[in-house]
């Protein structure tokens, strides 16, 4: 009897300590669809800028103080018209010094003459060597030098002068003010920028994946469309007339210049530019949702009909229209996809097609 409890006290512990059988993998309900040939397209929109084709940063050939600013951001200006003043005080110092200069040097000049006429006729009536005459006639010609000398300084000392007014060199709207009233700038530093009246370009940053395509449209006349803000739906044509030669450091981005010609945009207006993709025939177009990465490479799930198991498939992604995803490889027509669920599915796993509750059918493979 004791023997017998032991043997079943045994078997108990062996019970016990046994693994349990592993749970059956769940059936998974996914949305699927069938592959097709189809072509693709499409449209690619960029965000842009109205900005003038010419915009000069006006600064002062001088340095000094800025004394008043005669126009605001957004003015509008003519030919001549003065933008800024410096203070002149010490540029007219300058230029009175450089006057002065110049009287020196031509009353120096003016006596040199007179002792060199003085001297000639001397020499003329044999009271004076022909050397001293030379050195007369050198002295003569020092002066002239210094006079022209005096002279060409005292013209810089006036433009000098005249540099302490900035005045626009063309027509055209203020659109960045850089300094204002007090402020000490330098020679050559930005105090206003100018858009000068004339063409307009619409000014968008291209991503590094797309500037062939945009560079290909080079030149080429209304390659491009532009739609306005604020204008409604009115689409005005423009003209690839510039593209970056390299990145932005910051962004990445390559910037993009269009000519609009003569449509009716205002300086700074918001567009949107759009460039119609080339037709690409014989791709699959997938949802974003079909889409999986495994061990590195882009896949999908295949359906078996037969066996209604899953298996991945490795594909080629040619690129993106909208929402969906462009397959060049890895698919053939009448395969059936998994599009939903993608995450949760292991190979070879028992799968059924997704029962809408509404209608308590199952949906069946959808042709794209």
């Amino acid at each position: 009897m004791r023997k017998l409890s032991l043997v079943i006290a045994a078997a108990s512990v062996l019970v016990a300590c046994s693994k349990p059988q592993p749970a059956p993998e769940p059936v998974r309900a996914v949305r699927t669809m069938t592959v097709s040939s189809d072509s693709a397209g499409g449209v690619h929109e960029f965000a842009a800028e109205v900005r003038a084709r010419t915009e000069s940063r006006l600064g002062f050939r001088v340095g000094g103080k800025l004394v008043r600013r005669a126009v605001d951001l957004g003015a509008t200006v003519k030919a001549g018209q003065m933008l800024a003043q410096l203070d002149p005080q010490d540029l007219k110092l300058g230029q009175d010094a450089a006057r002065a200069a110049l009287n020196s040097a031509q009353a120096n000049f003016d006596q040199t003459a007179a002792d060199y006429k003085r001297f000639k006729d001397l020499r003329d009536q044999g009271f004076i060597s022909a050397a001293e005459l030379e050195r007369r006639d050198t002295a003569l010609k020092a002066a002239k030098a210094q006079l022209d000398q005096a002279r060409a300084q005292a013209g810089v000392q006036v433009n000098q002068t005249a540099y302490a007014t900035l005045v626009a060199d063309a027509p055209g709207v203020i659109t960045g003010v850089d300094a204002d009233p007090g402020t000490v700038v330098g020679a050559g530093t930005p105090v206003l920028r100018l858009a000068h009246d004339g063409p307009r370009d619409v000014v968008f940053a291209v991503p590094e994946d797309q500037i062939a395509g945009v560079r290909a449209l080079a030149g080429s006349p209304q390659a491009l469309k532009v739609r306005m803000w604020g204008q409604g739906a009115e689409i005005f044509p423009a003209t690839v007339r510039e593209v970056a030669a390299a990145a932005d450091p910051v962004t990445r981005t390559f910037l993009v210049k269009a000519d609009v010609g003569k449509a009716p945009v205002r300086l700074g207006q918001t567009a949107a530019v759009l460039m119609e993709l080339p037709k690409t025939v014989g791709v699959a177009k997938l949802p974003l949702s079909a889409v999986m990465e495994v061990q590195g490479k882009t896949a999908v799930w295949l359906v078996d009909k037969a066996s209604m198991t899953v298996k991945p498939q490795p594909i080629q992604v040619a690129g993106a229209e909208g929402n969906s995803v462009l397959v060049s490889g890895g698919l053939a027509p009448g395969q059936t996809v998994v599009t939903a669920g993608v995450h949760v599915l292991t190979p070879g796993q028992k799968v059924k097609l997704y029962v809408d509750p509404r209608g308590g059918t199952p949906v069946a493979a959808s042709t794209h």
